[in-house]
Protein backbone atom coordinates (compact mmCIF):
# COMPACT_ATOMS: atom_id res chain seq x y z
CA UNK A 1 0.00 0.00 0.00
CA UNK A 2 3.07 1.88 0.68
CA UNK A 3 3.39 2.69 -2.90
CA UNK A 4 -0.18 3.43 -4.45
CA UNK A 5 0.10 7.35 -3.78
CA UNK A 6 3.41 7.19 -6.00
CA UNK A 7 1.89 4.89 -8.35
CA UNK A 8 -1.61 7.28 -8.95
CA UNK A 9 0.81 10.19 -9.26
CA UNK A 10 2.16 8.74 -12.17
CA UNK A 11 -0.72 7.38 -13.56
CA UNK A 12 -2.53 10.65 -13.20
CA UNK A 13 0.42 12.85 -14.35
CA UNK A 14 2.94 10.87 -16.67
CA UNK A 15 0.82 7.80 -18.06
CA UNK A 16 -2.79 9.39 -18.53
CA UNK A 17 -1.49 12.62 -20.68
CA UNK A 18 0.00 10.24 -23.04
CA UNK A 19 -3.38 9.92 -24.62
CA UNK A 20 -2.51 13.46 -26.16
CA UNK A 21 -0.32 11.79 -28.62
CA UNK A 22 -3.81 11.90 -30.70
CA UNK A 23 -3.51 15.00 -31.60
CA UNK A 24 -0.76 14.59 -33.81
CA UNK A 25 -3.28 12.27 -35.81
CA UNK A 26 -5.92 15.01 -36.08
CA UNK A 27 -6.90 18.70 -36.66
CA UNK A 28 -7.39 19.41 -33.49
CA UNK A 29 -9.90 22.42 -32.88
CA UNK A 30 -11.32 23.83 -30.04
CA UNK A 31 -14.91 24.27 -29.59
CA UNK A 32 -15.92 27.37 -27.20
CA UNK A 33 -17.77 26.06 -24.09
CA UNK A 34 -16.96 22.33 -24.60
CA UNK A 35 -14.39 20.23 -22.66
CA UNK A 36 -11.03 19.16 -24.63
CA UNK A 37 -11.87 15.78 -24.77
CA UNK A 38 -15.40 16.94 -26.56
CA UNK A 39 -13.47 18.84 -28.96
CA UNK A 40 -10.94 16.10 -29.33
CA UNK A 41 -13.55 13.58 -30.50
CA UNK A 42 -16.12 15.14 -31.99
CA UNK A 43 -14.65 18.54 -33.60
CA UNK A 44 -11.21 17.21 -35.01
CA UNK A 45 -11.30 15.53 -37.73
CA UNK A 46 -8.40 12.60 -38.34
CA UNK A 47 -5.80 13.87 -40.83
CA UNK A 48 -3.94 10.64 -40.16
CA UNK A 49 -0.01 11.38 -40.88
CA UNK A 50 -0.51 14.89 -42.73
CA UNK A 51 1.31 16.33 -39.70
CA UNK A 52 3.97 14.17 -40.25
CA UNK A 53 4.61 14.83 -44.14
CA UNK A 54 4.54 18.66 -43.25
CA UNK A 55 6.79 18.92 -40.44
CA UNK A 56 9.11 16.18 -42.71
CA UNK A 57 9.14 18.27 -46.40
CA UNK A 58 9.54 21.24 -44.14
CA UNK A 59 12.19 23.63 -45.28
CA UNK A 60 13.94 24.08 -41.96
CA UNK A 61 13.31 20.11 -40.41
CA UNK A 62 16.51 19.06 -41.54
CA UNK A 63 18.51 22.00 -39.81
CA UNK A 64 16.26 21.71 -36.66
CA UNK A 65 16.80 17.64 -36.55
CA UNK A 66 20.35 18.34 -37.50
CA UNK A 67 20.86 20.79 -34.62
CA UNK A 68 18.96 18.82 -32.03
CA UNK A 69 20.60 15.67 -32.74
CA UNK A 70 24.31 17.64 -32.72
CA UNK A 71 23.87 19.73 -29.92
CA UNK A 72 23.03 16.87 -28.02
CA UNK A 73 25.38 14.95 -28.73
CA UNK A 74 28.47 17.34 -27.96
CA UNK A 75 26.30 18.07 -24.52
CA UNK A 76 26.36 14.53 -23.50
CA UNK A 77 30.15 14.06 -24.36
CA UNK A 78 31.36 17.62 -23.10
CA UNK A 79 28.35 17.27 -20.15
CA UNK A 80 30.63 13.92 -18.98
CA UNK A 81 34.16 14.63 -20.01
CA UNK A 82 34.44 18.01 -18.79
CA UNK A 83 32.69 17.86 -15.23
CA UNK A 84 34.61 14.05 -14.89
CA UNK A 85 38.03 15.67 -15.33
CA UNK A 86 37.23 18.51 -13.22
CA UNK A 87 36.29 16.06 -10.24
CA UNK A 88 39.06 14.14 -10.88
CA UNK A 89 41.87 17.55 -10.37
CA UNK A 90 39.93 18.36 -7.67
CA UNK A 91 40.08 15.22 -5.41
CA UNK A 92 43.88 15.12 -6.37
CA UNK A 93 43.96 18.53 -4.72
CA UNK A 94 45.98 18.47 -1.06
CA UNK A 95 44.56 21.42 -0.09
CA UNK A 96 41.08 20.78 1.62
CA UNK A 97 40.17 24.69 0.70
CA UNK A 98 41.27 25.23 -2.15
CA UNK A 99 39.22 22.29 -3.21
CA UNK A 100 36.03 23.57 -1.54
CA UNK A 101 36.59 27.11 -3.13
CA UNK A 102 36.83 25.17 -6.27
CA UNK A 103 34.49 23.29 -5.97
CA UNK A 104 32.21 26.22 -4.45
CA UNK A 105 32.98 28.59 -7.68
CA UNK A 106 32.09 25.79 -10.47
CA UNK A 107 28.81 24.96 -8.90
CA UNK A 108 27.58 28.34 -8.73
CA UNK A 109 26.17 28.89 -12.38
CA UNK A 110 24.04 25.68 -11.59
CA UNK A 111 22.09 28.19 -9.29
CA UNK A 112 21.37 30.87 -12.56
CA UNK A 113 18.16 30.44 -14.18
CA UNK A 114 18.26 30.95 -18.15
CA UNK A 115 16.34 34.11 -17.89
CA UNK A 116 19.13 35.58 -15.93
CA UNK A 117 21.67 34.06 -18.40
CA UNK A 118 20.11 35.48 -21.32
CA UNK A 119 19.90 38.51 -19.80
CA UNK A 120 23.87 38.72 -19.18
CA UNK A 121 24.96 37.31 -22.66
CA UNK A 122 22.47 40.48 -24.10
CA UNK A 123 24.55 42.84 -21.83
CA UNK A 124 27.97 41.52 -22.88
CA UNK A 125 27.00 40.98 -26.55
CA UNK A 126 24.35 43.91 -27.33
CA UNK A 127 25.66 45.68 -30.78
CA UNK A 128 25.36 49.02 -28.83
CA UNK A 129 25.22 48.99 -25.47
CA UNK A 130 27.29 45.53 -25.21
CA UNK A 131 30.06 45.68 -22.74
CA UNK A 132 32.38 43.53 -25.40
CA UNK A 133 31.67 45.66 -27.88
CA UNK A 134 32.26 49.11 -25.73
CA UNK A 135 35.59 47.67 -24.29
CA UNK A 136 36.68 46.88 -28.05
CA UNK A 137 35.76 50.76 -28.97
CA UNK A 138 37.62 52.03 -26.02
CA UNK A 139 40.68 49.98 -26.95
CA UNK A 140 40.13 50.44 -30.23
CA UNK A 141 40.25 47.03 -31.15
CA UNK A 142 38.13 44.63 -33.20
CA UNK A 143 34.37 45.97 -34.82
CA UNK A 144 32.94 48.00 -31.82
CA UNK A 145 29.39 48.05 -33.95
CA UNK A 146 29.96 44.04 -34.39
CA UNK A 147 26.35 42.45 -34.30
CA UNK A 148 26.79 39.27 -32.67
CA UNK A 149 23.18 38.61 -32.96
CA UNK A 150 23.59 38.32 -36.58
CA UNK A 151 26.81 36.25 -36.33
CA UNK A 152 26.13 32.37 -38.01
CA UNK A 153 28.84 30.76 -36.70
CA UNK A 154 29.38 32.23 -33.29
CA UNK A 155 26.04 30.90 -31.68
CA UNK A 156 26.59 27.87 -32.65
CA UNK A 157 29.78 27.06 -29.95
CA UNK A 158 28.84 30.11 -27.83
CA UNK A 159 25.66 28.36 -26.62
CA UNK A 160 27.45 24.76 -26.26
CA UNK A 161 29.62 27.02 -24.20
CA UNK A 162 26.72 28.24 -21.98
CA UNK A 163 25.36 24.89 -21.31
CA UNK A 164 28.80 23.26 -20.25
CA UNK A 165 29.31 26.03 -18.41
CA UNK A 166 26.03 26.02 -16.63
CA UNK A 167 25.85 22.14 -16.08
CA UNK A 168 29.27 21.44 -15.68
CA UNK A 169 29.35 22.23 -11.82
CA UNK A 170 26.58 20.12 -10.39
CA UNK A 171 27.61 17.13 -12.39
CA UNK A 172 31.27 17.61 -11.23
CA UNK A 173 29.96 17.31 -8.08
CA UNK A 174 27.54 13.94 -8.16
CA UNK A 175 31.05 12.44 -9.48
CA UNK A 176 33.52 14.24 -6.96
CA UNK A 177 30.74 12.13 -4.32
CA UNK A 178 31.34 8.93 -6.12
CA UNK A 179 35.20 9.06 -5.94
CA UNK A 180 35.40 10.70 -2.69
CA UNK A 181 33.35 7.28 -1.99
CA UNK A 182 35.76 4.77 -3.12
CA UNK A 183 37.21 2.36 -0.55
CA UNK A 184 40.57 3.87 0.33
CA UNK A 185 41.76 0.46 0.35
CA UNK A 186 41.64 -0.11 -3.27
CA UNK A 187 44.01 2.93 -3.77
CA UNK A 188 46.72 1.57 -0.54
CA UNK A 189 46.02 -2.10 -2.89
CA UNK A 190 47.10 0.07 -5.92
CA UNK A 191 50.20 1.75 -4.21
CA UNK A 192 51.85 -1.22 -3.13
CA UNK A 193 51.72 -2.71 -6.40
CA UNK A 194 53.10 0.28 -7.77
CA UNK A 195 50.25 1.58 -9.48
CA UNK A 196 51.13 5.53 -10.82
CA UNK A 197 48.48 8.46 -10.42
CA UNK A 198 47.35 7.73 -14.01
CA UNK A 199 46.60 4.19 -13.49
CA UNK A 200 44.38 4.88 -10.33
CA UNK A 201 42.93 7.51 -12.31
CA UNK A 202 42.17 5.12 -15.60
CA UNK A 203 41.81 1.90 -13.24
CA UNK A 204 39.94 2.39 -10.21
CA UNK A 205 38.26 6.06 -10.68
CA UNK A 206 36.87 6.45 -14.16
CA UNK A 207 35.58 2.08 -13.85
CA UNK A 208 33.70 3.14 -10.30
CA UNK A 209 32.59 6.32 -11.92
CA UNK A 210 30.90 4.75 -14.95
CA UNK A 211 27.11 4.54 -13.01
CA UNK A 212 26.88 7.50 -11.98
CA UNK A 213 28.28 8.97 -15.27
CA UNK A 214 25.14 6.95 -16.92
CA UNK A 215 23.01 7.47 -14.57
CA UNK A 216 24.05 11.47 -14.68
CA UNK A 217 23.04 11.59 -18.83
CA UNK A 218 19.92 9.61 -18.19
CA UNK A 219 18.76 12.22 -15.40
CA UNK A 220 19.75 15.19 -17.83
CA UNK A 221 18.35 13.65 -20.95
CA UNK A 222 14.84 15.35 -21.22
CA UNK A 223 16.42 18.64 -20.76
CA UNK A 224 18.81 18.64 -23.10
CA UNK A 225 16.35 17.14 -25.76
CA UNK A 226 13.21 20.15 -24.42
CA UNK A 227 16.60 22.56 -24.98
CA UNK A 228 13.92 25.63 -25.50
CA UNK A 229 14.85 27.80 -22.60
CA UNK A 230 18.65 28.52 -23.68
CA UNK A 231 17.83 29.27 -27.48
CA UNK A 232 14.49 30.98 -26.70
CA UNK A 233 16.08 33.37 -23.98
CA UNK A 234 19.03 34.20 -26.29
CA UNK A 235 18.66 33.77 -29.98
CA UNK A 236 15.30 32.53 -30.45
CA UNK A 237 16.55 30.05 -33.12
CA UNK A 238 18.27 32.70 -35.08
CA UNK A 239 20.62 34.17 -36.89
CA UNK A 240 18.47 32.50 -39.21
CA UNK A 241 17.67 29.03 -38.38
CA UNK A 242 21.49 28.43 -37.30
CA UNK A 243 19.97 27.26 -33.65
CA UNK A 244 16.47 26.64 -34.86
CA UNK A 245 15.75 23.73 -32.76
CA UNK A 246 12.54 20.98 -32.21
CA UNK A 247 11.38 22.29 -28.95
CA UNK A 248 11.55 25.83 -30.45
CA UNK A 249 9.19 25.08 -33.69
CA UNK A 250 6.78 23.24 -30.76
CA UNK A 251 6.41 26.09 -28.95
CA UNK A 252 5.50 28.21 -31.90
CA UNK A 253 3.16 25.37 -32.92
CA UNK A 254 0.97 26.20 -29.89
CA UNK A 255 1.44 30.46 -30.56
CA UNK A 256 -0.02 30.00 -33.69
CA UNK A 257 -2.85 27.25 -32.12
CA UNK A 258 -1.38 24.47 -34.40
CA UNK A 259 -1.87 21.91 -31.69
CA UNK A 260 -1.92 19.56 -34.15
CA UNK A 261 2.08 19.84 -35.69
CA UNK A 262 3.21 20.93 -32.04
CA UNK A 263 2.26 17.42 -30.82
CA UNK A 264 3.67 15.98 -33.73
CA UNK A 265 6.80 17.60 -33.20
CA UNK A 266 6.50 16.36 -29.21
CA UNK A 267 6.13 12.80 -30.89
CA UNK A 268 9.65 13.27 -32.83
CA UNK A 269 11.38 14.24 -29.96
CA UNK A 270 10.03 11.49 -27.78
CA UNK A 271 11.14 9.23 -30.68
CA UNK A 272 14.48 10.81 -30.80
CA UNK A 273 14.38 10.82 -26.54
CA UNK A 274 14.24 6.74 -27.16
CA UNK A 275 17.14 6.03 -29.26
CA UNK A 276 19.07 8.78 -27.17
CA UNK A 277 18.30 6.69 -24.07
CA UNK A 278 18.80 3.38 -25.73
CA UNK A 279 22.34 4.50 -26.85
CA UNK A 280 23.03 5.46 -23.36
CA UNK A 281 21.98 2.42 -21.55
CA UNK A 282 23.97 0.32 -24.27
CA UNK A 283 26.90 2.64 -24.00
CA UNK A 284 27.68 2.26 -20.52
CA UNK A 285 25.24 -1.47 -19.55
CA UNK A 286 23.21 0.36 -17.19
CA UNK A 287 21.30 -3.02 -16.81
CA UNK A 288 24.38 -4.87 -15.90
CA UNK A 289 23.59 -6.43 -12.16
CA UNK A 290 27.31 -6.27 -11.10
CA UNK A 291 26.77 -2.54 -11.60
Amino acid sequence: MLHLPTTIWYIVFCYAPMFGVVIAFKNYRARPGRSFLWSLIHNSEWVGFENFQFLFKSSYFETMLRNTLVYNTIFIILGVVIPVALAIMISQLYSKKLAKTCQTMMFLPHFLSWVVIGYFVYAFLATDAGLVNNTAKLLNIGDPKHQWYQDVGFWTWFLVFLNVWKTMGYNMVVYMATISGIDSQMYEAALIDGATVWQLIRYIQLPLCRASIGTSVIASLTSRIAMYEQIALTTSGGPGDDTMSLPIILVKGIMDYRYGYANTVGVVMFIIGLIVLGVVNKLFRMDEANY
